[in-house]
């Protein structure tokens, strides 16, 4: 299984969160029922982009390029 860099949109303000994890459609329901303590005042979220990487290192290096 690969990693996959993500970004969500916030419905509520329409701020963004990126991240990174091996399963997209649990890390979102964890985001939107309230399991990430920095996301869950910002609910509900919206997957607006998604993208694999072979590697968690990747996945990391290309996280980090999107927060700059």
């Amino acid at each position: 299984m690969g990693w996959f860099v993500y970004i969500l949109t916030s419905q509520k303000d329409g701020d963004f969160y990126k991240g990174i994890t091996q399963n997209i459609e649990r890390r979102l329901e964890e985001h939107n029922s309230g399991l990430s303590k920095f996301t869950s005042t910002k609910r509900p979220w919206h997957l607006v982009y998604s993208k694999e990487y072979e590697s968690k290192r990747e996945a990391l290096i290309e996280e980090r390029r999107l927060k700059n």
